[in-house]
């Protein structure tokens, strides 16, 4: 059990160092938590549900935002459609700025990532098993494309440099493959706290 857990934290840390800001971007989408968060607030009239999606200096400017919309919404369907996605977007838009990401408008639920999609499923459903599946789907995949790789270049001619640099490109690409994920999913181990770690580059 616990080398399958340690697999699935590693394949999450995957996820998360190639996807970037694209993980991200959920935040910024209809569906996601941020504008869910703001509907509730709207609709109960308690701002401190969205307060906690920005940074603490930014909370007089949301304030300032709510209060601005829940009185424009009373007027009208129209009124209260345009308050609140005036609502939405500033909200979002000062949540990315603290995040250090730009604001790029709200996007529709089909943007979403799939492992993102499948994490936020998982938290509602209370099962984790759908996002397992697909971590580990991803990671052996990964990994045996990249093992495989290397069993074919491995006896290559000793006279055909070429060849030969591009064993050490990959061997050090599927290196570097484990190693990052492992010492990411072991954040304690010895390796990675080394002060004089090697680099598989100088093997």
């Amino acid at each position: 059990m616990r080398n399958i857990i340690a697999v699935i934290l590693v394949t999450a840390v995957f996820f998360a160092l190639n996807m970037g800001q694209k993980a991200i971007a959920h935040c910024d989408t209809k569906s996601g938590p941020v504008i869910s968060a703001a509907k509730e607030a709207l609709n109960t009239g308690n701002v401190n549900l969205v307060l906690i999606w920005v940074q603490k200096t930014d909370e007089e400017i949301i304030k300032e935002a709510f209060n601005q919309t829940l009185k424009v919404r009373k007027l009208n369907n129209e009124a209260k459609d345009l308050a609140d996605n005036y609502f939405f977007e500033t909200l979002v838009r000062i949540h990315r700025q603290g995040e250090g990401v730009a604001y790029t408008g709200i996007k529709d639920i089909e943007e979403v990532e799939l492992p993102i999609k499948k994490a936020d499923e998982a938290l509602e459903s209370g099962s984790v098993k759908d996002v397992k599946s697909l971590l580990m789907d991803i990671i052996d995949k990964e990994l045996t494309s990249k093992f495989n790789t290397m069993m074919e270049l491995k006896n290559y001619n000793k006279n055909n440099v070429e060849a030969g640099r591009k064993l050490v490109e990959k061997y050090v690409e599927f290196m570097h493959y484990v190693e990052k994920l492992y010492n990411t999913a072991n954040p304690d181990n010895k390796l990675h706290n080394n002060k004089h770690e090697h680099s598989v580059e100088h093997k």
